[in-house]
Formats: structure tokens, sequence, C-alpha cells
């Protein structure tokens, strides 16, 4: 209720303010899905607090956490209409209205800590940059947000490939979902807050999930055994409206931008420490937990890769190979 008198009152306000006099004050509503612990969520909660402090006060962001003021999937059109001014998406919500914004959750292809620090700014961020000005919003800040997924069961632990032959497990979309089903595995696409119903009550028999997702779900409550891999990367980012955007003034600009730049670069200790933590939690609380070794990975990476490369460049004949070959040409080192 309170969601749909935020969204309703926002839409009756005008979609743009428009700066009066010199440095008339300026708000940005800012809109997410996140719950205000998650870790993307408390650096845009001090985004905000920089871009005030930058501005002398000037520049307002007002964040709502968890969907109060719009649902995940009311964020595009909303911002693009100027009915807010901003919003946060992961990168794989924007299926296939960009579908190159899949690309870094492609099975392992773009899970290596050095080369996704030098993201922001690459060519590859500047290509989906501009792939989300075409759909009229204009990009912000990438928010790093995992590159660790863990997989989990009750019966055995999932090491080996053969461990996957008629596993029912939870899948994510069916984009990545090709890479289970060529192992041999039954995904089921579900949202997450669902998975824990579906594994006690044996819809499911194996989770797959972020590795701090698995600790704030309580997964070892439910689950014997986690095996932790680095088998995606899920890259955030906060979108503005650009004509929004347009109309304010450089010192404005400068004091949000600024503080972007800085969250970003905060953002990238905040999910590898979140991770660690996440990883001693599980094992403190009884789950045992297999790290994936690189010979694992690589046979694994062989089998699921493939398949998933394959669909993504179908959906994006254009896009989709220039998006893999720009992540792949971000250096390590």
């Amino acid at each position: 209720m309170r969601r749909r008198h935020l969204l309703a009152a926002a839409l009756a306000t005008p979609a743009l303010p428009r700066l009066a006099a010199a440095q008339a004050a300026v708000t940005m509503r800012l809109s997410h899905q996140f719950p205000p612990s998650h870790h993307n969520a408390r650096v845009i909660a001090a985004f905000a607090e920089d871009v005030k402090a930058r501005s002398n006060g000037q520049v307002e962001v007002q964040v709502f956490p968890a969907e109060q003021l719009a649902k995940a999937g009311e964020n595009f059109p909303g911002v693009a209409r100027g009915a807010f001014e901003a919003a946060a998406a992961v990168n794989f919500q924007w299926g296939t209205t960009i579908p190159e914004m899949n690309a870094p959750t492609l099975p392992y292809l773009f899970t290596d800590i050095a080369r996704i620090r030098r993201f922001p700014g690459s060519d590859a961020a500047k290509f989906m940059e501009g792939l989300l000005e075409r759909r009229a919003v204009r990009n912000l800040m990438w928010l790093y947000t995992t590159r660790q997924s863990i997989f989990t069961s009750n019966r055995k632990p999932i090491i080996n490939l053969a461990d996957f032959q008629g596993l029912k497990i939870r899948g994510l979309n069916a984009l990545t979902d090709h890479a289970l089903t060529a192992v041999g595995a039954a995904p089921s696409a579900m949202p997450g807050p669902e998975v824990s119903q579906a594994l006690q009550s044996g819809v499911l028999d194996a989770g797959l999930t972020d590795i701090s997702a698995a600790v704030s779900r309580r997964y070892y409550e439910i689950q014997k055994f986690g095996t932790v891999a680095p088998y995606f990367s899920v890259i955030s980012h906060v979108y503005v409206n650009p004509r929004w955007w347009n109309g304010l003034n450089a010192a404005h600009r400068t004091a949000i931008e600024a503080a972007a730049r800085k969250a970003e670069q905060d953002q990238m200790q905040i999910t590898e420490d979140t991770a660690t933590a996440a990883l001693t939690t599980l094992r403190e609380r009884g789950m045992t937990v297999h790290e994936q070794t690189a010979a694992e990975a690589a046979t694994w990476q062989a089998a699921m890769q493939p398949p998933v490369i394959a669909a993504f460049n179908r959906m994006a004949p254009e896009g989709g190979p220039r998006a893999v070959e720009l992540l792949r040409a971000i250096p390590a080192a």
C-alpha cells in the first residue's frame, strides 16, 4: 500500500524538476529493490550522503529501498518517462529488452576480480551505456554485486558434473539455465525468496544463489552441502532520466558524478568482504562447503559455457558477440 501511494505521488508531480534561480536545490528520487541490509543498499545510502556533502546540501538524493517507491519492473518505465529521477537494477533484469546486459552472467566468462575492478569506464561498460541511452535512460554508476555462487544440496555435495544428473535445481533465467540442462539437471527458475520453501518441500533437490544470499536466507538451516564456484558475475547499476540530468547545472552534475565514482570503487571491496564473511558464516553454522578448484572450474566451464554463449548470440546476434569480446578484452593486470 505504501509503495502504491509513493508511486502515485511520483506520477502526480512534475516529471522533470527545473532549476529556478541559479543554485536552486535539487531532489533526486532513487528507487531500488534491495533490502536496506543488502550491501548494494548500504553503498547507495552512502552515495546519497556523499552527494549531499559534496553539493553543500544543494542536491538531496531520496533513496527508496525494498521496492518502496516502485516494483523492480516499474523502475525502467518510471525513470524513462520522468515519474522519478533514478533507479537501480541488476544487469540481467533487462532480459530481452537489452539482451547484451546479460553478458556478465554467462558462466565462467567474467569472474576475475582484477578484471571486474576495471569494468567501470571500460569499453565494455561504455558499450552497455550506449545501449541504455537508446532506451532513454542514462547510466550513472556500476555496482559490482557478486562473482561467487553456491550450489547447495542435502543428499550429497555437487562437485562433479555427474552430480547434476536428474537434479531438480533452482534456475535463474531461460538464458543461463542452458548451462544446467547441458549437464543433465532439471532447472526451475524461481525468485530467491521462494527457493527455501521449495528446497524444504522437495520441489527442488538443490539450490543456486549468491554466497551472501545463502547466509541472509539461512540456507545453512536447510542444506547440508554447498559448492562455491566463480560461476558468473552480477553487476548492478544506477541510471537516471537524461532530460532531468541535462537540466542540472554543472556543479550539481559534478557532485553527483564524483560521489558515483567513489561508490563504484567502495563497492568493490565491500562486495568482496561480504562474500568472505558469508563463507565463514556458512561453515560456522554447520554447512559443509567445498570451494571449487581451478581444475574443477575448467571442467564445468567446458561443459556449461558453450551452450549459454550460443543461446546468448541467438538472443543478441549483433551486440552479443561484441559484448563478450569487450568483456574478454578487459585486462587482468
